[in-house]
């Protein structure tokens, strides 16, 4: 969770279209204060911090932003501008420390928030780097099998 915090604030430096920085650099900022609070609940037994309403902030901003885009009917590959590229590395950190959590929720008892929140955030990351290339006009690269097994 930590790496996870410390890789937002990479994604944070990079150069995000002026029309769209304030509105992700505010959200993620706030995704970092919960990202801190979440660290402090996944290290002391029976401590709650994070709640539903985290969650439920995670699919607001995930909806308006997946409205924004062409659904996606593919894998695509990270890319696109260095934004949306550490975009995509942050959501690989993202998804190791949700299945860290999962695995850590089989030894200690944990509240089903933690879990939920890197698990929306993670698609909200994503959705993140689409966002950006979106607005920068960057074509994504779609995933083919095909294409390597010849």
């Amino acid at each position: 969770v930590d790496e996870l915090n410390s890789e937002i604030g990479v994604l944070m430096t990079e150069t995000i279209p002026e029309a769209i920085a304030d509105e992700l650099k505010a959200l993620f900022l706030q995704v970092q204060h919960d990202l801190f609070d979440l660290g402090g609940e996944l290290c002391i037994p029976n401590y709650k911090l994070l709640n539903p309403d985290h969650v439920a902030q995670l699919d607001i901003w995930l909806e308006k932003y997946n409205q924004q885009l062409p659904p996606l009917t593919e894998f695509i590959l990270p890319g696109g501008t260095r934004a949306a590229a550490q975009a995509h590395v942050c959501r690989t950190v993202c998804r190791r420390a949700e299945r860290s959590i999962v695995r850590l929720g089989w030894a200690e008892p944990l509240y089903d928030s933690p879990r939920q929140y890197v698990n929306r955030l993670s698609d909200l990351l994503l959705a993140a780097a689409r966002y950006v290339n979106h607005k920068e006009k960057k074509r994504e690269v779609i995933w083919s099998r095909e294409k390597y097994l010849k």
